[in-house]
């Protein structure tokens, strides 16, 4: 395809057939729904039909429930997911052992692990760790080794000095420097985003993904496949072939097939011939540039990094992108030079991956506030914690560190927002300060401290996003945007409204309530 006049028609002919509607519940809460009917219909025929056999269902269902919590309490759940699941079956001992035995099962995740391990395996030694770098930042940074390596030995990601790092507080800050920096792009560019959604943002970025195409440069695009229900049609591939375009969702839903539903692509990356990368909590939709208004005004952020560190979001898309076969095929993409930047700090991009043990992202947020000394900011939009984390947060609150949460004062989903509710007082009586962003919606994720270490990326504190995930992040340490992000912190605080429990007592009953019941079975939504 040439000529911008016939890109432009290809484009306009991608914005037809859109969805307009969800068609159809293909999720846990479907299948859940499903069981709890059944649930409902076997005490019906009992209680009506069988009644004389009712000492018997009440005897064996309460065997079977005392059997399943010494099962679970044995088991490698965190605490807050074995209480969840105790609870769920001793209240429902039909649904909830269907239902333990759907998610535990692994349809269709086992053959996802596997896959991923191998790769993971093929491709550990694909950006070999600089010697001098390492040296250096022992010598420069020793409380902080002990998280390179922990990293390292997770997805062997290396840590990088001479890497520039341009913090963006909005997405709206973003967007001209990713247009710019795509007009550059030689060779390849890759995308992978949870969210693409047709409108300015993506026409502008789909210009010119469909120019550079024709001039021969690789371009790949890959989305969440839970696009095709909200945003994107389900052919949408096919019509990016037309204008050059590689394109794959990841893990397209098929109803109540697979657990496989619960792993969703949530990374944001974008690399440019290996030489600049982009990442953090913005999509490619209209919200994320406050261009449509949804929930007041989007708060959000992002980071480019420029130098030798984008080759590690080049190699996660890559895992992504040939998910499933071997080895990497030898197609150069790794192989690119970046030139050194200008930069005394170190720079370290790192992946989250729900299919191995190794709860990356929480385990990082966590040494953070393990290690600070003076303060820890933290710009999440959920709050949904495990004991694990609740008591991070709160440690390090009690010893002294100034703690700050600042959430959405605007929520995009109720149940998120009044279960994060449900955390307030217990952050409060240890000392963490609790902030709500009056204009609208955080999306930020974000966390700084002791103005030497942050990390920008896509990782919310909540199970999802710690647990279900495939989520990415750069830690950084002494660079110099982490003043920025420290200032954008507190000017964000600045448009907040402080919590506090004279603010809880007068929350509505219904957001109350709501959390109270939601937060049993929160590990599972």
């Amino acid at each position: 395809m040439s000529g911008s006049s016939d890109n432009n028609a290809g484009i306009r002919l991608l914005k037809k057939g859109r969805h307009g509607l969800l068609r159809a519940i293909f999720s846990r809460a479907g299948l859940l729904l499903i069981l709890m009917l059944l649930q409902i219909l076997l005490f019906v025929v009992v209680f009506g039909r069988l009644r004389s056999y009712l000492p018997h269902y009440v005897t064996i269902g309460a065997v079977f429930s005392a059997v399943m919590a010494l099962y679970l309490l044995n088991s490698r759940h965190d605490n807050s997911t074995k209480i969840t699941w105790i609870v769920v079956i001793m209240l429902l001992p039909v649904v909830g052992a269907l239902f333990y035995l759907y998610t535990r099962s692994d349809i269709g995740h086992r053959l996802l692990r596997d896959r991923f391990a191998r790769l993971s395996d093929a491709t550990r030694d694909s950006i070999p760790q600089d010697p001098e770098t390492v040296e250096r930042f022992r010598r420069e940074e020793p409380d902080a080794v002990g998280l390179t390596n922990y990293v390292n030995r997770t997805g062997r990601f290396p840590v990088y000095d001479r890497t520039d790092a341009r913090y963006f507080p909005l997405g709206d800050d973003m967007f001209p420097v990713l247009l710019e920096e795509l007009e550059k792009a030689e060779k390849f560019i890759f995308l992978e985003y949870f969210v693409v959604d047709e409108g300015l943002m993506w026409g502008r970025v789909l210009e010119i993904l469909a120019r550079k195409a024709s001039e021969g440069v690789t371009v790949r695009v890959m989305y969440d496949g839970s696009c095709e229900f909200f945003t994107l049609p389900r052919d949408y591939p096919k019509r990016l072939s037309m204008l050059g375009i590689e394109c794959r969702p990841f893990a397209p839903i098929h109803p109540f097939v697979s657990t496989h539903y619960n792993y969703r692509d949530h990374r944001k990356i974008l690399v440019i011939d290996g030489k600049v990368a982009f990442t953090g909590g913005v999509n490619l939709a209209d919200e994320y540039i406050n261009e449509r208004k949804r929930f007041g005004h989007w708060k959000d952020c992002a980071i480019c990094l420029r130098g030798a560190a984008a080759r590690s979001f080049t190699l996660m898309f890559l895992q992504m992108w040939h998910l499933g076969e071997e080895s990497l095929p030898a197609e150069g993409f790794l192989d690119t030079p970046a030139e050194p930047a200008e930069e005394n700090g170190f720079v370290m991009p790192y992946a989250d991956c729900p299919v191995d043990d190794d709860r990356v992202g929480e385990l990082v947020y966590m040494d953070i506030l393990n290690r600070a000394q003076r303060y820890v900011y933290i710009m999440t939009p959920y709050l949904i914690l495990d004991g694990e984390m609740e008591t991070a947060l709160k440690f390090a609150a009690e010893r002294g560190v100034d703690v700050r949460l600042i959430l959405p004062g605007i929520p995009d989903k109720k149940m998120p927002y009044a279960l994060a509710k449900t955390h307030y007082a217990s952050l409060l009586r240890s000392g963490v300060k609790l902030y709500e962003y009056r204009p609208g919606f955080v999306h930020s994720k974000v966390f700084v401290s002791d103005d030497r270490e942050a990390v920008v990326g896509t990782i919310n504190l909540d199970y999802r996003s710690l647990y279900h995930h495939f989520e990415c992040a750069v830690w950084m340490r002494d660079v110099s945007c982490i003043p920025q992000i420290r200032d954008d912190c507190l000017e964000t605080q600045s448009f907040c409204r402080e919590a506090s429990f004279e603010t809880l007592r007068h929350e509505k009953w219904s957001t109350r309530l709501v959390g109270a019941v939601m937060k049993v079975i929160a590990p599972l939504i």
